[in-house]
């Protein structure tokens, strides 16, 4: 399952914990913007672990899946080739 992972983190430590749960899964394209590659299990593990982190009434996690034709068509102007 390929997707894009965007999240906005009200608390600095926050931040930081769930920014290292995303390096665990995926690669880093933005400040708080990063791209995986995962199995359903992983996926669910991954969003699991960011629940269990952030604070659900201050933050915000989105998980924006890519279909393959999507993910044929992406187009990157400049860095950040996929």
């Amino acid at each position: 399952m390929n997707m894009i992972v965007a999240y906005d983190i009200a608390n600095p430590r926050r931040l930081v914990r769930i920014a290292r749960i995303m390096k665990d899964y995926g690669r880093r394209v933005q400040k708080s913007v990063f791209e995986v590659d995962l199995t359903e299990s992983r996926f669910q593990e991954m969003k699991r672990r960011a629940e269990r982190t952030m604070n659900l009434g201050e933050d915000g996690v989105k998980y924006f899946p890519l279909c393959g034709r999507c993910s044929e068509i992406l187009v990157v102007l400049g860095q950040g080739a996929p």
